[in-house]
């Protein structure tokens, strides 16, 4: 496989250095994504540069993921309007372990393979440098001016920018020296906004070590409508099932747009051309069967979670349409089940009158609100219309604490697309 052909196809690649093809027709190449470990789990976004580095493994190159340790403490101008929180070291130490624990889902690191996958933390060689040593080491080699004329410095002249974000880069680039030097690394990836401070690295290369390395951006991700990609109302799309239940995250990819879908195919699965186009074939026979959607949501789901969190975020998704099962519903755990029941009205009810039993008319009545009135619960009880739990209610049926799911929910349908969620209180 060639792999800048491959990412070519695929849409992946905003800009590269010369150079980058002969250097990686040589022999297996070395090439780095930076992640600044923010947080303790990776989104989305962090995708894109991480099937990078995995097509860059298919094709028989050794990709190194560099945990930013030192730099997650100073932050990244690039892209942003204003100075981010800086963490404490134990935070990152956390996060890394986290972020670690996610990247070997996606990269083989099996060392008896000769192109393995490594991470790397930069905090282990900046460490030990001094600020004298530092600016005598690196700083020396970079003129003030080549590092004003920075998109993501110009940015922030207006609205400021601290010497310590302007010195991102400088790390930033000597990241890449540490790996061209200790690793024979010789090329570095990242998003399209990442362009200057890769470049930096480059030219620390090339002053430095009298060596030659190479930069290779993707373009940043949108969605066809504007917004933008990864964020939805209750914020980033997380990989951590904690953070983002694998229900929410297989419902992001369902519902994204054709033309997303198409597109995203090709970004964040490994299918080939001749299978997504297939795939398009049959989605536009039938575009209402959202083929290509679901294709990307399993995928997608499987590899991030699991199957079985696939079929189970299959079968809750069907429960508000009319399908899901009872057994379904008890299966689902208190996140999924309140991902699923997102926006559907609550109800609340003290635990203890469950204790004793609640006639089911008057539970849907009085107690919870969702008929005005006993006589018009009973009518509809008696047609039929009233589901507990995914079960037919019955007219002379009562409700106890024994039908709680999760301890703590009830969930009422009425007639065909009314959902209630009642939820029992201890006080």
């Amino acid at each position: 496989m060639n792999f800048i052909e491959e990412l070519r196809w695929r849409g992946m690649i905003h800009d590269m250095t010369p150079g980058v093809e002969e250097y990686l027709g040589k022999g297996m190449g070395t090439a780095y994504v930076g992640i600044d470990p923010t947080a303790d789990s990776l989104h989305i976004g962090h995708l894109v540069s991480i099937m990078m580095l995995k097509h860059f493994q298919i094709a028989g190159h050794k990709p190194l993921a560099l945990i930013g340790g030192a730099t997650g403490m100073i932050g990244d101008p690039s892209g942003k309007s204003e100075e981010r929180n800086l963490l404490e070291e134990r935070i990152l130490r956390h996060n890394q372990d986290c972020i670690k624990t996610q990247l070997r889902k996606f990269l083989d690191f099996e060392e008896t393979n000769e192109n393995y996958a490594e991470i790397v933390n930069n905090y282990d060689w900046m460490k030990n440098f001094s600020f004298l040593g530092f600016l005598r080491e690196v700083g020396k080699h970079l003129s003030v001016n080549y590092m004003m004329a920075k998109d993501s410095v110009q940015k922030r002249l207006e609205t400021g920018i601290s010497f310590t974000e302007f010195t991102y880069q400088l790390v930033q680039g000597y990241d890449f020296v540490h790996l061209y030097e200790n690793k024979n690394c010789g090329l570095q990836m990242g998003g399209s906004d990442q362009w200057g401070n890769i470049t930096t690295g480059t030219e620390l290369i090339r002053r430095k070590c009298s060596g030659e390395a190479y930069a290779l951006t993707c373009p940043l991700i949108t969605k066809s409508d504007g917004g933008k990609f990864g964020k939805t109302e209750q914020g980033n799309i997380w990989l951590d099932s904690e953070r983002t239940s694998p229900y929410a995250f297989y419902q992001f990819w369902l519902n994204v747009s054709d033309e997303d879908a198409s597109k995203y195919m090709r970004i964040f699965t490994l299918y080939s051309m001749e299978e997504i186009e297939i795939l398009e074939k049959q989605h536009a026979e039938a575009p209402h069967l959202r083929v290509l959607q679901k294709e990307l949501a399993k995928d997608i789901t499987i590899r991030v979670h699991s199957e079985k969190d696939y079929t189970l975020a299959v079968e809750a998704s069907l429960i508000l349409f009319g399908k899901g099962t009872t057994e379904t519903l008890k299966s689902l755990s208190e996140e999924m089940l309140l991902s699923v029941m997102d926006g559907v009205p609550l109800c609340q009810i003290p635990m203890s009158e469950l204790d004793a039993g609640i006639p089911v008319a008057a539970f849907l009545a009085e107690k919870t609100g969702i008929f005005p009135s006993r006589g018009e619960a009973r009518r509809m009880l008696k047609d039929g219309g009233v589901m507990i739990n995914k079960e037919k209610a019955e007219e002379d049926g009562v409700i106890n604490k024994h039908m709680l799911l999760n301890s703590k929910y009830i969930l009422v349908q009425k007639g065909k697309k009314n959902y209630y969620l009642v939820v029992a209180t201890k006080l």
